[in-house]
């Protein structure tokens, strides 16, 4: 059973699949640190590249990077290694997008793969006139899966908004 993540917009309803990318990374020396490892920064930067795919993908606008959220590093990947991005949409506000990037490394002799990197990303669709925050298709959830994601994307937005405002009355 297909339920919209939001009510309006459906017009132009879109899928967690309509959107989701996967990129495939070769890591070089100039990639890594002094221990042979791929530099965190690195990662960032292709977990953000990945991420913008899909928030262009889905909302056909272009955007910007507006949050990192609960960014963790899990294991190292090693020079000669890949770095295997899974990235997907988890929800739709008004104009803005979250979206999860999942790393995970790949020995090429062994075939081993491991989970290396979460991080779930926010980005807000412009209008390519204005440079406005502009409106974003809903979200079609297909699966028992994207809505538990969903639900859990739903309190990680409750969540920044929340320490977005203690910030604010504080300063």
């Amino acid at each position: 059973m297909n339920l919209p993540a939001t009510t309006d917009r459906n017009r132009d309803a879109r899928t967690v699949r309509d959107s989701a990318t996967e990129m495939t990374q070769l890591v070089l020396p100039q990639h890594a640190n002094v221990h042979g490892t791929l530099l965190g920064g690195t990662v960032m930067h292709w977990i953000d590249l990945a991420a913008a795919v899909v928030a262009n993908r889905h909302s056909r606008r272009p955007v910007v990077t507006a949050a990192f959220d609960e960014m963790s590093f899990e294991a190292p990947i090693n020079i000669g290694q890949l770095a295997l991005i899974h990235a997907h949409i988890t929800l739709v506000d008004r104009s803005s997008m979250e979206i999860r990037v999942d790393v995970e490394s790949e020995d090429l002799l062994s075939g081993e793969r491991r989970h290396t990197a979460t991080a779930f990303v926010t980005f807000v669709a412009l209008d390519p006139v204005t440079h406005r925050p502009a409106p974003v298709p809903t979200l079609t959830l297909e699966s028992d899966d994207e809505r538990a994601e969903h639900a859990r994307a739903q309190e990680r937005r409750r969540l920044r908004l929340a320490r977005r405002q203690a910030a604010r009355a504080g300063a």
